[in-house]
Protein backbone atom coordinates (compact mmCIF):
# COMPACT_ATOMS: atom_id res chain seq x y z
CA UNK A 1 0.00 0.00 0.00
CA UNK A 2 1.45 3.92 -0.64
CA UNK A 3 -0.01 7.23 -1.34
CA UNK A 4 1.62 8.15 -5.10
CA UNK A 5 2.37 11.72 -3.69
CA UNK A 6 5.66 11.95 -2.21
CA UNK A 7 3.78 14.16 0.66
CA UNK A 8 0.48 15.19 1.52
CA UNK A 9 0.32 18.70 1.46
CA UNK A 10 -3.35 19.07 0.76
CA UNK A 11 -6.10 16.73 -0.22
CA UNK A 12 -6.39 17.91 -3.31
CA UNK A 13 -3.29 15.55 -4.46
CA UNK A 14 -5.42 12.86 -3.30
CA UNK A 15 -7.34 10.41 -5.60
CA UNK A 16 -10.72 8.67 -4.24
CA UNK A 17 -9.28 5.25 -4.41
CA UNK A 18 -5.84 6.19 -1.87
CA UNK A 19 -8.46 7.88 0.30
CA UNK A 20 -10.49 4.52 0.42
CA UNK A 21 -7.10 2.80 0.97
CA UNK A 22 -6.11 5.61 4.10
CA UNK A 23 -9.75 4.82 5.60
CA UNK A 24 -9.19 1.13 5.28
CA UNK A 25 -5.85 1.14 6.82
CA UNK A 26 -7.25 3.04 9.68
CA UNK A 27 -9.95 1.10 10.42
CA UNK A 28 -8.02 -1.76 10.56
CA UNK A 29 -5.18 0.02 12.71
CA UNK A 30 -8.12 1.00 14.93
CA UNK A 31 -9.47 -3.09 14.78
CA UNK A 32 -6.11 -4.39 15.82
CA UNK A 33 -3.63 -1.93 17.14
CA UNK A 34 -0.85 -4.68 17.98
CA UNK A 35 -1.02 -5.52 14.36
CA UNK A 36 0.99 -1.97 13.32
CA UNK A 37 3.29 -2.18 16.54
CA UNK A 38 6.37 -2.17 14.44
CA UNK A 39 5.23 -0.36 11.38
CA UNK A 40 7.93 1.98 12.28
CA UNK A 41 10.27 0.66 14.29
CA UNK A 42 13.26 2.40 14.28
CA UNK A 43 12.26 5.34 12.51
CA UNK A 44 12.56 9.17 13.41
CA UNK A 45 10.03 11.64 12.36
CA UNK A 46 10.33 15.70 12.95
CA UNK A 47 7.38 16.81 14.65
CA UNK A 48 7.96 21.03 13.56
CA UNK A 49 4.89 22.77 15.03
CA UNK A 50 5.30 27.25 14.70
CA UNK A 51 1.55 26.94 15.90
CA UNK A 52 0.88 25.05 19.53
CA UNK A 53 -1.44 22.04 19.58
CA UNK A 54 -3.12 20.07 22.09
CA UNK A 55 -4.47 17.04 19.34
CA UNK A 56 -2.22 17.06 16.21
CA UNK A 57 1.01 17.41 18.90
CA UNK A 58 -0.13 14.53 20.76
CA UNK A 59 -2.07 12.33 18.18
CA UNK A 60 1.33 12.24 16.36
CA UNK A 61 3.93 11.39 19.23
CA UNK A 62 1.45 9.02 20.31
CA UNK A 63 1.41 7.64 16.99
CA UNK A 64 4.88 7.46 16.02
CA UNK A 65 5.84 5.62 19.02
CA UNK A 66 3.29 2.88 19.08
CA UNK A 67 4.04 2.15 15.58
CA UNK A 68 7.77 1.55 16.87
CA UNK A 69 9.15 5.09 15.73
CA UNK A 70 10.37 7.88 17.55
CA UNK A 71 9.09 11.69 17.38
CA UNK A 72 11.39 14.38 17.87
CA UNK A 73 9.61 17.84 18.43
CA UNK A 74 10.99 20.82 17.47
CA UNK A 75 9.12 24.52 18.38
CA UNK A 76 9.52 27.50 17.01
CA UNK A 77 12.23 28.50 19.51
CA UNK A 78 13.82 25.64 17.97
CA UNK A 79 14.10 26.32 14.24
CA UNK A 80 12.66 30.01 13.78
CA UNK A 81 11.97 28.75 9.87
CA UNK A 82 12.82 31.39 7.67
CA UNK A 83 14.26 33.70 10.49
CA UNK A 84 17.21 32.12 12.41
CA UNK A 85 17.65 29.91 9.09
CA UNK A 86 15.90 29.27 5.57
CA UNK A 87 13.36 26.66 5.25
CA UNK A 88 15.62 25.02 2.91
CA UNK A 89 18.68 24.48 4.80
CA UNK A 90 16.06 23.34 7.55
CA UNK A 91 15.05 20.72 4.98
CA UNK A 92 18.19 19.83 3.61
CA UNK A 93 19.15 19.13 7.30
CA UNK A 94 16.39 17.33 8.67
CA UNK A 95 16.13 14.54 5.77
CA UNK A 96 19.53 13.53 6.75
CA UNK A 97 19.02 12.49 10.20
CA UNK A 98 14.73 11.55 9.83
CA UNK A 99 12.35 9.59 7.31
CA UNK A 100 9.83 11.79 7.57
CA UNK A 101 8.29 15.43 8.99
CA UNK A 102 5.32 16.53 10.38
CA UNK A 103 4.96 20.29 9.95
CA UNK A 104 2.27 22.62 11.75
CA UNK A 105 3.10 26.15 9.99
CA UNK A 106 1.41 29.40 9.46
CA UNK A 107 2.17 30.21 6.29
CA UNK A 108 1.23 27.38 3.42
CA UNK A 109 4.13 28.53 1.25
CA UNK A 110 6.64 27.05 4.10
CA UNK A 111 4.74 23.91 3.71
CA UNK A 112 5.29 23.80 0.16
CA UNK A 113 8.66 25.27 0.16
CA UNK A 114 9.70 22.44 2.92
CA UNK A 115 8.54 19.86 0.84
CA UNK A 116 9.70 20.91 -2.13
CA UNK A 117 13.72 21.25 -0.55
CA UNK A 118 13.46 17.71 1.28
CA UNK A 119 13.67 14.43 -0.01
CA UNK A 120 11.68 12.35 3.01
CA UNK A 121 8.25 12.26 3.53
CA UNK A 122 6.45 15.82 4.46
CA UNK A 123 2.87 15.69 5.88
CA UNK A 124 0.99 18.94 6.66
CA UNK A 125 -0.19 19.21 10.09
CA UNK A 126 -1.82 22.76 9.55
CA UNK A 127 -0.87 25.60 7.44
CA UNK A 128 -3.31 29.06 7.14
CA UNK A 129 -4.66 27.34 4.00
CA UNK A 130 -5.34 23.39 4.53
CA UNK A 131 -5.69 21.15 7.49
CA UNK A 132 -5.88 17.64 6.15
CA UNK A 133 -5.32 15.61 8.67
CA UNK A 134 -8.31 17.14 10.11
CA UNK A 135 -10.81 16.91 7.00
CA UNK A 136 -9.35 12.95 6.37
CA UNK A 137 -10.35 12.22 9.66
CA UNK A 138 -13.75 14.32 9.75
CA UNK A 139 -14.80 11.98 6.63
CA UNK A 140 -13.36 8.61 7.83
CA UNK A 141 -15.96 9.11 11.45
CA UNK A 142 -18.85 10.34 9.08
CA UNK A 143 -18.19 7.17 7.53
CA UNK A 144 -17.86 4.87 10.44
CA UNK A 145 -20.87 6.51 11.93
CA UNK A 146 -23.35 6.76 8.38
CA UNK A 147 -21.54 3.72 6.67
CA UNK A 148 -21.32 5.37 3.87
CA UNK A 149 -20.51 8.93 2.41
CA UNK A 150 -22.09 9.26 -0.85
CA UNK A 151 -24.72 10.81 -1.00
CA UNK A 152 -24.49 12.26 2.37
CA UNK A 153 -25.09 16.31 2.31
CA UNK A 154 -22.64 18.30 4.99
CA UNK A 155 -23.51 21.79 6.55
CA UNK A 156 -20.80 23.81 7.35
CA UNK A 157 -21.44 26.43 9.60
CA UNK A 158 -19.31 29.32 10.44
CA UNK A 159 -15.89 30.77 8.60
CA UNK A 160 -14.53 29.83 5.33
CA UNK A 161 -10.85 28.67 6.80
CA UNK A 162 -8.14 26.14 6.56
CA UNK A 163 -10.21 23.05 7.98
CA UNK A 164 -13.35 24.39 5.37
CA UNK A 165 -11.07 24.19 2.45
CA UNK A 166 -9.63 20.80 3.56
CA UNK A 167 -13.34 19.33 4.01
CA UNK A 168 -14.06 20.96 0.71
CA UNK A 169 -11.45 18.74 -1.10
CA UNK A 170 -12.14 15.78 0.54
CA UNK A 171 -15.78 16.06 0.03
CA UNK A 172 -15.88 16.61 -3.50
CA UNK A 173 -13.51 13.45 -3.83
CA UNK A 174 -15.43 11.08 -2.03
CA UNK A 175 -19.20 12.22 -3.30
CA UNK A 176 -20.31 14.11 -0.47
CA UNK A 177 -22.77 17.38 -1.06
CA UNK A 178 -21.37 20.00 0.85
CA UNK A 179 -23.21 23.61 1.66
CA UNK A 180 -21.22 26.31 3.49
CA UNK A 181 -23.14 29.10 5.46
CA UNK A 182 -20.99 31.94 5.87
CA UNK A 183 -21.16 35.56 7.05
CA UNK A 184 -20.36 38.13 4.17
CA UNK A 185 -16.83 38.09 3.75
CA UNK A 186 -15.51 35.38 4.96
CA UNK A 187 -16.27 33.15 2.41
CA UNK A 188 -13.50 30.24 1.30
CA UNK A 189 -10.45 31.07 -0.57
CA UNK A 190 -12.43 31.69 -4.34
CA UNK A 191 -9.14 30.46 -5.85
CA UNK A 192 -9.99 26.78 -3.97
CA UNK A 193 -13.50 27.33 -4.66
CA UNK A 194 -13.06 27.68 -8.42
CA UNK A 195 -11.32 24.53 -8.33
CA UNK A 196 -13.59 22.86 -5.94
CA UNK A 197 -16.55 23.35 -7.68
CA UNK A 198 -14.56 22.13 -11.48
CA UNK A 199 -14.69 18.90 -9.84
CA UNK A 200 -17.62 19.10 -7.80
CA UNK A 201 -19.65 19.44 -11.58
CA UNK A 202 -17.88 16.79 -13.11
CA UNK A 203 -18.40 14.21 -10.17
CA UNK A 204 -22.23 15.01 -9.73
CA UNK A 205 -21.71 16.59 -6.00
CA UNK A 206 -23.68 19.39 -5.05
CA UNK A 207 -21.47 22.27 -3.31
CA UNK A 208 -23.19 25.40 -2.30
CA UNK A 209 -22.38 28.63 -0.67
CA UNK A 210 -25.07 30.89 1.16
CA UNK A 211 -24.61 33.54 3.76
CA UNK A 212 -27.81 31.54 5.55
CA UNK A 213 -27.06 29.09 8.37
CA UNK A 214 -30.50 27.79 8.13
CA UNK A 215 -30.20 27.48 4.42
CA UNK A 216 -27.23 25.15 4.60
CA UNK A 217 -28.71 22.90 7.48
CA UNK A 218 -31.99 22.37 5.96
CA UNK A 219 -31.95 18.53 5.80
CA UNK A 220 -28.71 17.64 6.43
CA UNK A 221 -27.01 14.72 7.55
CA UNK A 222 -24.71 16.31 9.39
CA UNK A 223 -23.78 20.07 10.82
CA UNK A 224 -20.11 21.13 11.10
CA UNK A 225 -19.10 23.98 12.73
CA UNK A 226 -15.52 25.56 13.73
CA UNK A 227 -13.80 28.46 16.20
CA UNK A 228 -14.84 31.83 14.70
CA UNK A 229 -11.63 33.81 15.21
CA UNK A 230 -8.82 31.04 14.41
CA UNK A 231 -5.42 31.18 15.93
CA UNK A 232 -3.54 34.16 14.69
CA UNK A 233 -6.46 36.34 14.30
CA UNK A 234 -6.95 36.93 17.83
CA UNK A 235 -6.91 41.05 17.16
CA UNK A 236 -10.35 40.40 14.76
CA UNK A 237 -12.30 38.37 17.59
CA UNK A 238 -14.50 41.38 18.86
CA UNK A 239 -15.58 42.23 14.78
CA UNK A 240 -15.95 38.34 14.30
CA UNK A 241 -18.50 37.93 16.88
CA UNK A 242 -20.76 40.24 15.88
CA UNK A 243 -20.28 38.95 12.30
CA UNK A 244 -21.05 35.40 12.94
CA UNK A 245 -23.36 35.81 15.67
CA UNK A 246 -26.28 34.47 13.54
CA UNK A 247 -24.59 31.51 12.79
CA UNK A 248 -24.30 29.82 16.66
CA UNK A 249 -25.60 26.27 16.25
CA UNK A 250 -27.52 25.59 19.25
CA UNK A 251 -30.74 23.01 19.58
CA UNK A 252 -33.03 25.11 17.40
CA UNK A 253 -30.58 24.96 14.31
CA UNK A 254 -29.86 21.37 14.91
CA UNK A 255 -33.94 20.84 14.60
CA UNK A 256 -33.88 21.81 10.98
CA UNK A 257 -31.11 18.86 9.89
CA UNK A 258 -32.14 15.44 9.54
CA UNK A 259 -33.46 13.70 12.37
CA UNK A 260 -30.64 11.47 12.51
CA UNK A 261 -28.28 14.28 11.71
CA UNK A 262 -24.69 14.22 13.49
CA UNK A 263 -23.22 17.35 15.01
CA UNK A 264 -19.16 18.03 14.40
CA UNK A 265 -16.41 20.07 15.37
CA UNK A 266 -12.72 19.96 14.84
CA UNK A 267 -12.13 21.25 18.46
CA UNK A 268 -11.01 23.53 20.26
CA UNK A 269 -14.70 24.98 20.70
CA UNK A 270 -15.14 28.19 22.49
CA UNK A 271 -18.20 26.83 23.94
CA UNK A 272 -21.72 29.53 23.81
CA UNK A 273 -19.88 30.98 20.72
CA UNK A 274 -19.72 28.92 17.81
CA UNK A 275 -21.85 25.68 19.40
CA UNK A 276 -23.79 25.87 22.81
CA UNK A 277 -22.87 22.90 25.40
CA UNK A 278 -26.24 21.55 24.66
CA UNK A 279 -24.70 20.48 21.08
CA UNK A 280 -21.34 19.93 21.96
CA UNK A 281 -22.28 17.52 25.02
CA UNK A 282 -25.47 16.00 22.83
CA UNK A 283 -25.99 12.29 22.14
CA UNK A 284 -25.50 13.21 18.28
CA UNK A 285 -22.51 14.77 19.05
CA UNK A 286 -19.27 12.96 17.46
CA UNK A 287 -16.62 15.69 18.25
CA UNK A 288 -14.72 13.34 20.41
CA UNK A 289 -14.82 10.16 18.42
CA UNK A 290 -13.21 12.93 15.87
CA UNK A 291 -10.76 13.51 17.80
CA UNK A 292 -10.25 10.24 18.93
CA UNK A 293 -10.00 9.09 15.31
CA UNK A 294 -7.12 11.72 14.65
CA UNK A 295 -4.67 9.25 16.23
CA UNK A 296 -5.57 6.31 14.02
CA UNK A 297 -5.74 8.02 11.01
CA UNK A 298 -2.68 9.51 11.04
CA UNK A 299 -1.16 6.26 11.83
CA UNK A 300 -2.04 5.09 8.51
CA UNK A 301 -0.51 8.27 7.15
CA UNK A 302 2.38 7.23 8.51
CA UNK A 303 2.48 3.77 7.33
CA UNK A 304 1.71 4.80 3.74
CA UNK A 305 4.03 7.59 3.37
CA UNK A 306 7.15 6.39 5.37
CA UNK A 307 6.50 2.74 3.96
CA UNK A 308 5.14 -0.28 6.20
CA UNK A 309 8.30 -2.68 6.49
CA UNK A 310 8.40 -4.85 9.79
CA UNK A 311 4.76 -4.46 10.35
CA UNK A 312 4.38 -7.01 12.79
CA UNK A 313 1.25 -9.18 11.85
CA UNK A 314 1.10 -11.09 14.93
CA UNK A 315 -1.87 -10.41 17.27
Amino acid sequence: MSIRSKDLVSIESLEQEEIDEIFSLTADIKRAKSRYRNALGGKIVALIFEKPSLRTRFTFEAGIYELGGKGIYLGQDEIGLGKRESIHDVARNIERWSHGVVIRTFSHGNVTSFAAACSVPVINGLDDLFHPCQALTDLFTLQEHKHSLKGLTVAWVGDGNNVLHSLLWGSVKMGVNIRIAVPKGYEPDPGITKKVLEIASARKVDVLITNSAREAVQGADAVYTDVWTSMGRESEAGERRKAFSQFRVDRSLMRMAKPEALFMHCLPAHRGEEATDEVIDAPYSIVFDQAENRLHLQKALLILLLGKEGTDDSK
